[in-house]
């Protein structure tokens, strides 16, 4: 199995961090990001990942090298302007097979990949997207007016749960394959709806056992590093 790490992003979420370290590299306790994601992917089967990089790409490559002391074969596409979270596989799908992963550079989470995989396999679906139930908190008193500005209800600071795209896919290459051009921007949201409409087999999988945290949030990154350190088995198991 193959893989794509979307890593080209400017993290403008975390700067002034990221305008001198891309995203992907930022640490959990001893452990890039990236790294962890490496050795996920690998315990999934995973040997060969292409990187997708543009924003500080040279200090990934100088981490990251040939991906040898990985256990992986890394190879690197650079982008001369940003192509959006989809649009770097128009010039990487030659290189796929048949199905394949796209995963962003700072994902974070115990998702089991190997069980993603054979999900989608089994369920022979064109695209497959890892979602993440989150609850949203609204810090606000909303209130409910009829056109007459009437008060027709009052909640106080309502809670409501979501599921969430974790930037964690597994996709068909057949069906990639005439949404996407070497060089056009495409975001992965755009192509999974042109998926969609086409009439491809797009699916959602869950694993309610799972965790997952957006770190482009510096709340969430704080929450992360605490989390990697008191319990790194969670994320590298033996």
């Amino acid at each position: 199995m193959k893989a794509v790490i979307m890593a080209g992003g400017k993290g403008t979420r975390l700067q002034p961090f990221t305008a001198s370290f891309p995203k992907p590299l930022m640490p959990l306790g001893d452990m890039p990001v990236l790294e962890l994601l490496l050795h996920q992917l690998r315990r999934a089967g995973v040997d060969e990942v292409y990187l997708a990089v543009n924003h500080l790409h040279h200090l990934i490559r100088a981490f990251c090298g040939d991906g040898s002391r990985f256990g992986l074969s890394i190879n690197y596409s650079l982008e001369d302007s940003p192509l959006g979270t989809a649009g770097p596989l128009g010039g990487l799908l030659a290189n796929m097979g048949d199905d394949f992963i796209v995963t962003n550079g700072d994902l974070l989470t115990t998702f089991d990949i190997a069980a993603l995989i054979r999900t989608h396999l089994d369920r022979g679906s064109d695209a497959t997207i890892c979602v993440y139930e989150r609850e949203l908190k609204i810090d606000f008193g909303l209130i409910e007016v009829d056109s007459d500005m009437n008060l027709k209800g009052y909640l106080e600071k309502p809670m409501s749960k979501h599921l969430v795209s974790m930037g964690l896919y597994v996709l068909r290459r057949d069906a990639v394959a005439p949404h996407v051009s070497p060089g056009v921007h495409l975001d992965m949201p755009d192509l999974l709806l042109k998926l969609r409409d086409s009439g491809c087999k797009v699916q959602c999988h869950r694993q309610a056992e799972s965790f997952w945290l957006d770190i482009g949030r510096p709340e969430d990154y704080a929450t992360a590093q605490k989390m990697f350190e008191e319990q790194r088995e969670l994320f590298l198991p033996g």
